[in-house]
């Protein structure tokens, strides 16, 4: 027989089903809870709730452990390429040298997006925000590709939207980036792979050839696979629950990139270099600003140290550590606001304040330090992320759409006004 949980409400004893995991994490079902009992539960921001089961991505945030269907996030940063692992999420296995060649040239076919697009950045305010862009032009995907409006999709047409998006994202991201400089976009060369095809569009010019350094491609090689997915945070909660409704790919993942767009979410990073930032007008004093983080009563935090969901440390950023010094000593970069940054990172990993409280560097702090070296702009940060991201996104809505989800509908407990009687507008 099953392990049961007892609940007893009102004089009435319930036994509610506890489903396990594959890495020994259990969860009481309370599907049927309602139904027995009247009762539902109340877990305000979904802390305690498991909304779905799933085998793409494990965290165990106690002990600092990430895996993306089985294998370790250490091992995969360290061996394989981002598109493949973007194959491991999206089909479970890690492809043999021929699905992975045809998935790459597959997806080499479908970099180009349609000219019409190029139009939509003469109608985007010169100030606008790239996410705004970035969810825009992605949901945009839709009304050049109909077809996938379609729920019942034949599996070619399923694989092809995932391809489409999967080609066109890092055509889109370049150009965001292009066009915030007033210069004129890149179109992709497909003799180069899935990274150095993005860097060459966004650092390329029609003017002069640019040889991109291959320390940059493996450390944005190892950004994107770090942010590959994350299990079910904010914004691939919304992928799954907006898909949900048999809403299209394109659209399901605008909705996600909207949802990262939040500075409490995919807004760390630039938040991290924004304090830097900070700290460099107010004279540079690292100390100063350590010790303000330290006073309980002075609301400043520093950004990028420690983390929501790791207690312990953070396996993303043991990883990009060595990309980021990499980074510095290659491009050999003089810019006081990194200064500071290495200064700070010295300060949390040796300070026992910071220490005993495991306020260590997260991936935030190192890859904002990254982005910065590069030359990308603060408000690209949330952008290459959700680049990044693009592949767990898709894997989560596919495993939705598969194991035939219902529509996402959470309950409430009401606490508004009872039994009001109309009053007429004139007495009012």
């Amino acid at each position: 027989m099953s392990e049961t949980a007892e609940l007893k409400l009102d004089g009435k004893v319930f036994n509610l089903p506890i489903i396990e995991g594959t890495e020994n994490e259990k969860a009481i079902d309370i599907g049927k809870l309602r139904d027995q009992s009247g009762f539902v539960t109340l877990d305000t921001g979904y802390k305690n709730t498991g909304a779905t089961k799933s085998a793409i991505t494990f965290l165990d945030g106690e002990k600092g452990i990430l895996k993306y269907r089985g294998y370790g996030i250490e091992e995969l940063a360290e061996k394989a390429s981002f598109v493949e692992v973007a194959y491991l999420l999206i089909y479970g296995n890690l492809p043999t040298e021929a699905q992975l060649a045809d998935f790459q040239h597959q997806i080499s076919r479908h970099t180009l997006v349609h000219e019409d697009m190029k139009k939509f950045f003469d109608g985007f305010p010169s100030k606008s925000h790239p996410m705004g862009q970035l969810s825009s032009l992605v949901c945009s995907l839709s009304s050049f590709y109909p077809e996938s409006l379609n729920p019942n999709q034949t599996k070619e047409e399923f694989e092809l939207t995932i391809i489409k998006l999967l080609g066109k994202m890092a055509t889109i991201v370049s150009w965001i980036y292009k066009k915030s400089l007033g210069h004129p976009v890149i179109y992709p060369k497909n003799k180069f792979d899935y990274v150095t095809n993005f860097l060459y569009m966004t650092f390329g010019q029609r003017t002069e050839d640019v040889v991109i350094d291959p320390v940059v491609v493996n450390a944005m090689n190892q950004l994107l696979i770090l942010h590959a997915d994350h299990e079910q945070n904010c914004s691939t909660s919304t992928v799954r629950i907006v898909g949900s409704s048999d809403c299209n790919l394109y659209a399901s993942i605008s909705a996600g990139i909207s949802a990262l767009w939040g500075p409490l979410h995919g807004g760390a990073n630039q938040a991290v270099i924004e304090m830097l930032e900070k700290i460099k007008d107010d004279g540079g004093d690292v100390d100063k600003w350590v010790n303000k983080a330290k006073d309980k009563n002075d609301s400043f935090r520093l950004m990028g140290f420690g983390h929501r969901v790791y207690k312990n440390f953070d396996p993303r950023a043991k990883i990009i550590k060595k990309a980021c010094d990499d980074i510095l000593e290659k491009l050999g970069i003089n810019d006081p606001v990194l200064e500071i940054a290495k200064k700070l990172e010295e300060v949390a990993l040796s300070d026992p304040y910071f220490v005993e409280r495991k306020l260590y560097p997260n991936v935030d702090f190192y890859s904002g330090i990254i982005y910065r070296a590069l030359g990308f702009p603060t408000e690209m940060f949330t952008v290459l992320f959700a680049l990044g991201r693009l592949p767990g996104w898709i894997a989560q809505w596919k495993e939705m759409r598969e194991n035939k989800e219902p529509i996402g509908r959470p309950r409430q407990i009401y606490v508004g006004e009872i039994n009001r009687n109309f009053v007429a507008l004139e007495k009012r």
